[in-house]
């Protein structure tokens, strides 16, 4: 069993904990410890299952020795955040019987947190939700803050509800298995909180990005923290999205477009999109006149050092990604809505942008 490196609390409607440390999943009490029924149900996919599975399941039994646990494992990928892996986990929380005291435990990255997360917000009209993140891009970003969503083939994550969670228990050791394109995919998630908040954590990235992209445990939990802690305080001021919380979606609009537009089954993954979707958020914000077209060098500077893409993959057409964001949920009825920025920790949200400016920069981009 392994104390807690991090511990912070998310000051919600119903305050949460987010714990941070390596050993976490095999710490039964504390996995317990937001169970208030007698049913358990352990969503999980085809990828993480079989490494922490059954560790998870033997920690809560010896635990809570009388609990009633039911896995329920789905394919992996970005794909598999359907309507009907919904239904799948809607299907076996009803063969567990599940009451309305039942916690659903989410154990894998953002497509599981997101999945299994809507199904808890809609079982018997909502039960309890323990996000165990085991991405970085999920522990710092998908697990925090209570958004839960599906894409349909129209768009990403257009589907869903707010559901907060009991708590969020972040296995920092998950991370040794994580391949390196997933890790750098996180930390473009990671390098988001500098860009729209802290300028300051850009300049503690890009001084330990050869420790981080190297997966030193105490860079990561230290990165994982100040993600967390930057997110968890925005997301108290606004829980439901009605303001300054737009600000974590900073390149998220064009991110979501190039997901769509190629399918999410191959190409860029959500973390790459995101960082192609960052930069091109900074190009825009450069070319309305709001930040200098040097801190969009700077940011592309970064993102390079962390191996991440920055460029919009060859095949996507600009006039495609357009009419995606047109159907994005930052759009309002006066227009396209991005979130820009004034230069580095500075984001700001940006109304009735011309759509003739966002082609020009989808254009340059290719």
């Amino acid at each position: 069993m392994s104390t807690p490196l991090q511990k912070l609390t998310v000051a919600a409607a119903t305050p949460y904990s987010i714990h941070i440390g390596a050993g976490l999943l095999d710490d039964g009490a504390l996995l317990a410890q937001p169970l208030r029924g007698r049913h358990a149900l352990v969503v999980s996919d085809a990828n993480v299952a079989p490494l922490y599975a059954d560790r998870v399941e033997a920690a809560l039994r010896a635990a809570r020795p009388g609990l009633h646990i039911a896995h329920h494992v789905i394919a992996a990928g970005e794909a598999e955040k359907t309507l009907a892996n919904f239904s799948g986990v809607i299907d076996a929380l009803a063969t567990l019987c599940a009451t309305r005291d039942a916690c659903v435990y989410a154990l894998g990255g953002g497509v599981v947190g997101d999945l299994a997360g809507f199904a808890a917000a809609c079982w018997m009209r909502g039960i309890d939700i323990v996000q165990l993140p085991t991405t970085l891009l999920s522990m710092v970003d998908s697990s925090v803050g209570g958004k839960t969503a599906v894409d349909i083939p129209q768009g990403k994550n257009l589907v869903g509800a707010f559901h907060i969670p009991r708590a969020v228990i972040a296995d920092t050791a998950t991370l040794r298995t994580l391949p390196p394109r997933e890790l750098r995919a996180g930390l473009a998630e990671v390098i988001k909180y500098g860009a729209i908040v802290d300028a300051g954590f850009l300049h503690w990235l890009d001084a330990h990005h050869a420790a981080l992209l190297a997966g030193d445990d105490a860079m990561l939990a230290e990165a994982i923290a100040r993600s967390c802690a930057h997110k968890a305080a925005i997301t108290a001021r606004d829980p439901l999205e009605h303001g300054e919380r737009a600000l974590l979606n900073f390149g998220h609009t064009f991110g979501h477009a190039i997901e769509a537009e190629q399918g999410y089954a191959e190409g860029l993954n959500h973390g790459e999109a995101v960082a192609v979707g960052m930069l091109l958020a900074a190009r825009l914000s450069a070319a309305l006149g709001l930040a200098s077209w040097t801190d969009a060098e700077a940011l592309r500077a970064l993102l390079l050092r962390f191996g991440l893409p920055v460029d919009v993959p060859a095949g996507l057409a600009p006039e495609a990604l357009l009419a995606r964001m047109r159907l994005d949920k930052k759009v309002q009825a006066s227009g396209l809505r991005f979130i820009l920025w004034d230069g580095a920790g500075a984001a700001r949200i940006v109304a009735d942008v011309d759509e003739s400016a966002v082609l020009a920069v989808l254009r340059d981009a290719g």
